[in-house]
């Protein structure tokens, strides 16, 4: 993996050993662990142990979603609370969860056994130590086969394409293996249904200006016999799309400027012809090129200030957003008496 650039918005907290210290639970303090899985038994077991063990009193949550094989018994056996969740795809799990599950914080990771579940403590104190609201675990391969062909290539231009369009930098924006503060997910909309969750929750932290840190974990093989749910040019396209429409929704006016430049560009070159014919005889043969054009230049002028409205009208959802994340209160190291190994992060800007 290359070397991970400096991030002014997300700070890189530095990687521990993998023998990370257990976290211990005071009184009240509530951590749930959401475990998406489908088709997942000859991991989903270990997923549950690992993570109790790290972090002890933690409630494992795995949502089965419509899983064929022995999922959801396994889980059970492994100690875990077993919902199931009949919307195929893994946004409609993470919409479910964060509706159901009350907790102070919340960790969410995958049940293919992929990611180091003995992190977990490190990114729970990350969060607790900013305190930030958003902790992304930023893959680190251990094995050179871990990532499929093609998605770690994927995963960089995605983590460019989101940085340049929302000005966060982002090294991992595809990662499974996330913390977060209760505010973060009461205020997070879930909209998205499949593999494209990932990209709506690190929009979504660029978007509130979250203060969230970004911290190194082990990413290995899956088990022998699992295979991956994701589907590389599938799933990606609905990445891409889902980018595309976030962009929309989130920098109306850079993105309605754009179209409305090309627009603009395009009724010039056609109408051109007829401008140069009426300087030189005064006459328009070419009336369908001029209406067309003209067509196409109001087409421009109209697509700007929709983007004008739309800003205005985002204006309006971001500061609803933002009193509804203010209404709850922040993570405190303090009183929630967690003691682990320091993770060393500082705070991204508020």
């Amino acid at each position: 993996m290359p070397t991970l650039p400096h991030m002014p918005d997300a700070t890189l907290a530095p990687a521990a050993d993998h023998d990370d210290a257990t976290v211990s639970l005071a009184d009240g303090m509530r951590i749930a662990a959401i475990v998406p899985c489908y088709n997942e038994e000859l991991t989903v077991g270990k997923v549950v142990t690992d993570l109790r063990a790290a972090v002890p009193g933690i409630e494992v949550y795995v949502y089965d979603n419509n899983s064929s094989d022995r999922t959801a018994k396994v889980a059970l056996e492994a100690g875990a609370v077993v919902r199931v969740e009949s919307a195929k795809g893994k946004g409609n799990v993470v919409r479910r969860a964060f509706a159901d599950v009350e907790a102070d914080i919340y960790l969410m990771i995958d049940g293919d056994d992929t990611y180091d579940a003995g992190a977990a403590p490190r990114l729970i104190q990350a969060l607790l130590d900013g305190p930030h609201d958003h902790v992304l675990g930023v893959r680190r391969e251990i094995s050179e086969t871990a990532y499929r062909p093609g998605h770690e290539l994927g995963n960089r231009m995605f983590n460019v394409l989101v940085t340049r369009i929302f000005g966060v930098e982002v090294n991992d924006m595809l990662s499974g293996y996330r913390v977060f503060s209760h505010r973060f997910v009461k205020s997070f909309p879930a909209i998205s249904r499949e593999f494209e969750t990932e990209t709506e929750l690190t929009v979504h932290a660029a978007t509130l200006r979250v203060p969230q840190v970004e911290v190194p974990v082990n990413f290995t093989d899956r088990a022998e016999g699992a295979e991956s749910k994701l589907r590389t040019y599938h799933d990606g396209l609905k990445i891409l799309r889902l980018v595309l429409h976030l962009a929309r929704v989130e920098r109306p006016v850079v993105f309605h400027s754009i179209v409305a430049g090309i627009l603009m560009l395009v009724g010039v070159l056609i109408g051109l012809p007829p401008i140069i014919e009426f300087i030189d005889t005064g006459y328009v043969s070419k009336v369908p090129s001029a209406f067309l054009a003209a067509s196409i230049e109001i087409l421009s002028f109209m697509t700007f200030f929709l983007g004008l409205t739309l800003s205005a009208l985002k204006r309006v959802k971001d500061e609803n957003m933002r009193l509804v994340y203010l209404s709850m209160g922040a993570p405190s190291a303090q009183q929630a008496g967690v003691r682990g190994t320091h993770a060393g992060s500082r705070s991204g800007p508020r």
